[in-house]
């Protein structure tokens, strides 16, 4: 399998650490069957490509062997903001999807212990033409009989239809919303998107909270109500 080195992970911190151990336990708990979980959001710089990453690394830490698919075909910043580079041809997803390779030539094994990369590959304009396809939906069911955990980063579902198209093919998906900036009625309106494909809602991760606010008396945890990492991170995608 091809090699991917992830080097420009920041740190989170104390606060940072438990409020994504506590999302990752809850997920453990929600089910045998949910091993295929797609992280949205209403909006662009909400912080679910973040979230996404930090949900994979936490659970390989507990000996999971994790997959991370990388899913916004349209605008990826992954590669570049969090400096993973590719060792060899860089075949990703696109390239898989449109049969320019096979789906093992797109998987690569990080340097992250238990960690697997499905890079994007290549951006495309149309990603609706490979990801609303029977391939698409066969490669999440392929993944998901070879890993203990797919994490798949998808585009804001507020803005584009795909990150819909993909939670058809997942167990559950989880909105990621930001602290005192996302609207009511934008994450109402991606809800109901979310809803409406018939994958359940996991639940919802409240990013950007100030600091002060993360304290051990003021975490509220179930379903909507995961609160998680603070202000430091707020520029990450």
């Amino acid at each position: 399998m091809k090699k991917a080195m992830i080097s420009a992970l920041p740190d989170l911190g104390y606060a940072g650490s438990e409020a994504v151990n506590t999302v990752c336990s809850n997920l453990m708990f929600s089910g045998k069957n949910i091993k295929t979980i797609v992280v949205t959001s209403c909006e662009p710089n909400d912080g679910k490509t973040f979230t996404s990453m930090q949900m994979a690394f936490n659970m390989a830490k507990r000996g999971k062997k994790v997959l991370l698919v990388d899913a916004d075909l349209r605008l990826s910043q992954m590669n570049a903001r969090y400096g993973i580079e590719l060792i060899g041809s860089g075949t990703g997803m696109t390239h898989f999807l449109s049969g320019q390779c096979a789906l093992e030539e797109a998987l690569y094994e990080t340097n992250i212990p238990n960690t697997f990369l499905l890079p994007i590959g290549r951006a495309v304009q149309s990603p609706l033409s490979l990801i609303a396809t029977t391939d698409f939906s066969d490669m999440i069911q392929t993944v998901r009989q070879s890993f203990d955990f797919v994490v798949v980063d998808a585009p804001p579902v507020g803005l584009v239809i795909d990150a819909a198209e993909i939670a058809k093919c997942c167990d559950g998906s989880i909105l990621v919303v930001t602290y005192s900036d996302t609207h009511v009625r934008a994450l109402r309106e991606a809800k109901q998107q979310m809803e409406r494909t018939g994958t359940p809602i996991l639940g919802c991760i409240l990013n950007k909270v100030p600091l002060e606010r993360i304290t051990s008396k003021k975490y509220k945890y179930g379903k909507y109500g995961y609160y998680a990492y603070s202000q430091q991170h707020e520029k990450h995608e």
